[in-house]
């Protein structure tokens, strides 16, 4: 009886650490996965007063250094 008892916490203590091993790996994965997007993705330039126009009375601000090009 004592022999089944300890296989049995064994097999446990294993799924267990299986679990985790596996939880870990899909957090970094995940986590790697966001920092490729966040590398390799370049945004769309949004509508914004160009440097230089001010500020407009609706609260328009511009941008501090654009990186798009006026269109």
């Amino acid at each position: 009886m004592s022999h089944s008892l300890t296989m049995r916490r064994f097999r446990w203590k294993i799924a267990i650490w299986l679990l985790l091993g596996i939880c870990l790996v899909a957090l970094a994965a995940a986590n790697g996965h966001l920092i490729y997007v966040a590398m390799t993705s370049q945004p769309d330039c949004v509508a914004h007063v160009r440097p230089g126009e001010g500020s407009g009375p609706h609260g328009r601000f511009s941008a501090a250094k654009s990186s798009c090009r006026p269109g």
